[in-house]
């Protein structure tokens, strides 16, 4: 009996000591919640010291962009490479947006987008396969708006104006990989090359209007004030003014009939002093320049068929005096776009562009052209992944430039160019 009230005893020992390491114990995890909070205060303070945020309050802030990179191949008929390049079809950027509301009706915006180029896939040639002068950053968009819901929008500062990207409105994928309107994104900056393998200094884009953009395209990016109306049955009529007596107005309608998607737009613009980037090439001063262009996009939604037809026309008075100063385009893209996967859409195409040139006022092979013409088609396939806002492309392109000169007035004979382009696009 001594030995089993020893072992009782013992036993109650050991529960006291277990009892007082659990008090213990206790003790130490509140001092541990305490140190966690104290440590979780310290993180989310180096955080907020290392993290974009807004300056203050009233005005939100949203980080965006996209990144766009693609391996390029291209042969000239006597020399062939590949590279990768910053697509320039739709370039890799990032941006800063906001806004701020003011009442019910009134808002009040902002935003600064900068463009990133590793490698210029519209600007490399056979001499420069990277074009490193024509890469690095460039400010696409930066200015303030002041928006109404019953009004419209002013936005005043650098950005897209009223016919900005009139010609190349596409309902579809194929629209950031390889637009069917605008070619010469996609090794533009290749020279001309005759076919006894002659390599000219004129780049096949400069064909195109001088400057590269298409007839009736609009100024990209510009430093102007623009007004935008309230969408109104599905239309949309917007107005721009920039310096150096730049200004161009565009009508716009995004809908649906019968199960058809619709998106299409026109737009006229003009320029009355002297050289600009695209609306005009010309070199001498108080000169004019118009350009009327325009785009439909239509998609059916069960189906997923889908055509895309742009055109457009520009005279340009800054080119060589007494010569042809007009220059015109059209080009078409059809295809499918369905979800034949679950990753996400798949879409492919075909696609036809023609352009009919005036004079230039550059020389080939030392001697003026006089007239210009440059056709090209191709067919690809882009395949979306929804979950990682990825699309993955694979494009082919055959362009045929044709050039008269004073010397050469039935035109000179020109080598075609073929072009390869694979690559993904992913948006954050």
């Amino acid at each position: 009996m001594h030995g089993g009230r020893t072992l009782t005893s013992s036993a109650a020992a050991l529960a006291l000591l277990a009892g007082l390491g659990g008090l213990s114990g206790f003790a130490n995890a509140a001092d541990l919640g305490g140190n966690c909070c104290a440590d979780l205060e310290e993180r989310i303070a180096e955080l907020e010291a290392t993290t974009a945020r807004k300056g203050n309050r009233k005005v939100s802030l949203e980080i965006y962009g996209q990144v766009n990179e693609t391996l390029l191949f291209w042969d000239d008929g006597f020399e062939s490479n590949a590279g990768v390049y910053t697509n320039d079809n739709s370039r890799t950027r990032i941006g800063f947006r906001g806004k701020a509301k003011i009442n019910g009706d009134w808002s009040a915006g902002y935003r600064l987008e900068i463009g990133v180029r590793a490698a210029n896939s519209k600007r490399f040639n056979q001499d420069d396969p990277q074009a490193a002068a024509d890469s690095g950053l460039d400010i696409r968009d930066s200015h303030w708006y002041l928006s109404s819901k019953s009004l419209g929008t002013v936005a005043v500062g650098r950005q897209a104006t009223a016919t900005d990207a009139i010609t190349e409105i596409n309902l579809s994928q194929t629209t950031e990989a390889q637009k069917y309107s605008d070619i010469e994104d996609t090794g533009g900056g290749l020279f001309l090359r005759r076919a006894d393998g002659a390599l000219s200094n004129l780049q096949w884009r400069r064909l195109i209007g001088e400057g590269g953009d298409q007839p009736g395209e609009g100024e990209r990016r510009f430093d102007a004030i623009k007004y935008t109306s309230p969408e109104f049955q599905g239309f949309t009529v917007s107005a721009a003014w920039g310096a150096d007596d730049f200004w161009d107005v565009a009508l716009r309608y995004k809908g649906e009939f019968s199960g058809f998607i619709v998106a299409a737009g026109i737009g006229y613009g003009e320029i009355t002093d002297g050289v600009q980037t695209s609306t005009t090439a010309g070199s001498r001063a108080n000169i004019d320049a118009q350009q009327f262009g325009g785009s439909i996009s239509v998609l059916h939604s069960e189906t997923g068929l889908f055509v895309n037809f742009a055109a457009g026309e520009k005279e340009d008075d800054g080119l060589a005096p007494g010569l042809d100063n007009n220059d015109n385009f059209y080009a078409v893209q059809a295809g499918i776009e369905r979800k034949f996967f679950p990753i996400g859409k798949t879409t492919i195409s075909g696609e036809y562009y023609d352009y009919s040139g005036a004079a230039l006022t550059r020389t080939l092979f030392g001697s003026q052209v006089i007239g210009s013409s440059v056709e090209s088609y191709g067919f690809g396939i882009v395949q979306g992944v929804d979950a990682a806002a990825l699309a993955l492309y694979l494009n082919y392109r055959h362009v045929t430039p044709e050039a008269q000169t004073v010397a050469a007035p039935t035109g000179v004979a020109l080598e075609d160019y073929d072009f390869v382009t694979a690559g993904g696009i992913i948006k954050f």
